[in-house]
């Protein structure tokens, strides 16, 4: 196990955004392992979802939004670095947890069991992983992903890593990340308030120059055109680009303005709701376009108007606020 932390999956406490009864109970596979892992370590992962409210829409897809390298050091003293793929998988793995570093991996979720039921031995997918623990000789491999921490064996151990012979060696390999720490006291309390409110102001400074809901309704349009004839794989892949990124996050950014309200950060109510406005109108969304997708009929598309205005309002009274 890695250096101080005991993980057990049969009674791993997950944090409470993965807990609580949310629209969105998951984000995206790297946002979902980061949250797991500075709760593992003790840190409170909401402080450093500011950078969820300054999303965009990137012209085929919503920013697939990830914890900013930045935010992590300077909130929690880690340093995140790549690592280059030059030996086995699970050597690099066994030596980096050896260090007390946890490493991020891609591995393809059809070796992994904790997505039984979607896409465990039905389909490839890779996914983020935070690797926590491994013993090569026994094939086991403990690992945070999605809303908790798993365990793997066997052949899903010799699977994940391409241990049996079975794969091509023109696979490229996963892209990597390890975890330093570097700082041992990062701010708590009143100081873990006050950094992550500078955080927020430096994030607020990269709002999007132009509404993103006015640039995605005139995409989203374009895009129904082709979709209401496109099959129920396509719905999830566009969905997933689409609505569940403005979604999942704008979700997160209202919670954590709700945890600078908890914080006695005073003012932020209407920011708040206006941002869970926008998190369950993406849900509204979805429902709304599998309907016209399964129907093969046009979609109105009018509701987009109130959220460009509620975006608008949002970001201009946080704007106000704090800046």
């Amino acid at each position: 196990m890695l250096g101080e932390l005991t993980l057990n999956p049969t009674d791993y406490q997950r944090h409470r955004l993965h807990t609580q009864e949310r629209s969105w109970a998951e984000t995206n596979c790297y946002v979902d392992v980061w949250i797991e892992l500075l709760h593992a370590w003790g840190f409170e992962p909401i402080a450093a979802l500011p950078f969820t409210t300054t999303i965009d829409f990137e012209g085929d897809q919503w920013t697939f939004f990830k914890f900013p390298h930045a935010d992590l050091e300077e909130l929690f003293g880690l340093d995140v670095q790549e690592l280059a793929i030059w030996r086995p998988l699970e050597t690099h793995v066994e030596e980096q947890l050896r260090l007390g570093r946890p490493m991020l991996v891609e591995l393809d979720s059809y070796y992994l069991p904790d997505t039984a039921g979607t896409a465990y031995r039905t389909a490839h997918v890779k996914s983020t992983v935070a690797t926590m623990e491994i013993d090569v000789a026994a094939r086991r491999l403990g690992y945070f992903h999605g809303q908790g921490y798993y365990e793997l064996a066997d052949d899903d151990f010799l699977n994940v890593f391409r241990m049996t012979g079975k794969f091509s060696p023109d696979v490229l390999p996963p892209y990597a990340e390890i975890v330093k720490r570097r700082n041992p006291a990062p701010p708590m309390g009143d100081q873990l308030v006050a950094a992550s409110l500078d955080v927020f102001r430096r994030q607020l400074r990269r709002l999007p120059t132009e509404n993103p809901f006015d640039k995605f309704q005139s995409r989203f349009a374009a895009d129904l055109q082709w979709l209401t004839g496109a099959s129920l794989e396509m719905f999830h892949h566009y969905s997933f680009a689409t609505l569940r990124q403005f979604g999942a996050s704008y979700e997160c950014a209202a919670t954590y303005l709700k945890w600078l309200d908890e914080n006695h950060v005073n003012g932020l109510e209407t920011a708040a709701a206006g941002f869970t406005a926008l998190s369950t109108g993406a849900k509204t969304l979805q429902f709304q376009l599998a309907r016209a997708m399964a129907r093969k009929k046009p979609m109105d598309l009018t509701p987009l108007d109130d959220l460009a205005g509620v975006w608008q309002t949002t970001v201009d009274d946080l704007s106000t606020r704090l800046l």
